[in-house]
Parts: structure tokens; C-alpha cells; sequence
């Protein structure tokens, strides 16, 4: 069984529960999101394999999961981009957000999430029991897609993408 870490609203570890209990009473849990781009200046997305418990189908940022209980940040973030991709490259934490969504499932995400960076020029191998599809895009690209079809898009990618093209424009005028 699963197990995820609870948090309060400072990230402060509260406990830990199985994670589709946590998803199903929506519950503060530490999370992760990982934007991997490549030398063109293009973020890779992930489409989610179908049978995810929530958000199947959808197009993703690069990784996205949760550090298990007594794992800190840096080793899950590592253990699961080569879990779900194949690859594992050097990562920097850009920013923390907290976002709360409900799915029609009787599902629901209540995340304290970490926002990870990398660069990345090889070609991922990816899980297929995680991931079903992958591809490079351009950050105004992205962002134009996500207004015009958000229905392709986990929720979690929609609300940070602008924060992330905020951090990454502001290192490319230094």
C-alpha cells in the first residue's frame, strides 16, 4: 500500500496516509512537479497513461509525483524521473505552490507541491504503465494551447505554468 506525507499549510510534516485515502478526503500531502527543458528552450511534457487514477489521458509537465514517507525531496525527485522517463539529470527547486482541486471521480488533489527545473538533451524512455506519450514544446506554445483546449492539461500544470515561464524568462535576462 501507497503511503503519502501529510503536511500543514508551512509544509511541516503531520503524519502520513495511504494515498488514494489522502486523494479521496482531500487530504494536505508533499508533492512534486518537474519541468525538464532542453536546449531549444523546450519544456518535455508527459501525456499520463489512461489507467492513472485521476488525470489519464491528460498532458502533463515532465514528472509529477509524491516523496514517499522518510524519503526527502532530492531522492524522490530523482527515483521518479527515472521511473516514469529513464533519465536522471541534475534538478533545482524554482518554487513551492499549494492548489486544491476536485475530479469526477470522488477524487480530489490538496497538494503543498515542489517545482523542480533541469536540462535535458537525450531522448526519455518512458514507463508506458506511467506515461503514454511524450513530446518538447515551447513555453508560448504550451501556454497558447493550455487557453485555447485546458481540457487537455492536468489541473496542476495549468496552475503553475505561468509561474514557471515567469522563472524562466527572468533567468534568461540575467
Amino acid at each position: 500500500m501507497e503511503k503519502v506525507v501529510l503536511v500543514d499549510e508551512n509544509d511541516k510534516e503531520i503524519g502520513t496516509e495511504e494515498k488514494i485515502k489522502t486523494h479521496r478526503e482531500g487530504k494536505l500531502h508533499r508533492a512534486f512537479s518537474i519541468f525538464i527543458f532542453n536546449s531549444k528552450d523546450e519544456v518535455l511534457l508527459q501525456k499520463r497513461a489512461e489507467n492513472k487514477y485521476h488525470s489519464g489521458g491528460k498532458w502533463a509537465n515532465t514528472c509529477c509525483s509524491h516523496p514517499r514517507p522518510g524519503e526527502n525531496l532530492q531522492e524522490a525527485v530523482h527515483r521518479r524521473l527515472k521511473e516514469e522517463l529513464g533519465f536522471d539529470v541534475d534538478l533545482k527547486e524554482i518554487f513551492t505552490f499549494t492548489y486544491k482541486v476536485k475530479f469526477g471521480n470522488d477524487l480530489s488533489e490538496y497538494e503543498y507541491d515542489h517545482v523542480f527545473i533541469g536540462t535535458f538533451d537525450g531522448e526519455p524512455k518512458p514507463n508506458p504503465e506511467e506515461v503514454s506519450d511524450t513530446r518538447w514544446i515551447k513555453l508560448d506554445e504550451l501556454k497558447n494551447d493550455i487557453e485555447e483546449n485546458p481540457d487537455n492539461y492536468a489541473y496542476w500544470l495549468r496552475a503553475c505554468i505561468d509561474k514557471v515561464i515567469s522563472y524562466i524568462n527572468n533567468i534568461k535576462n540575467i
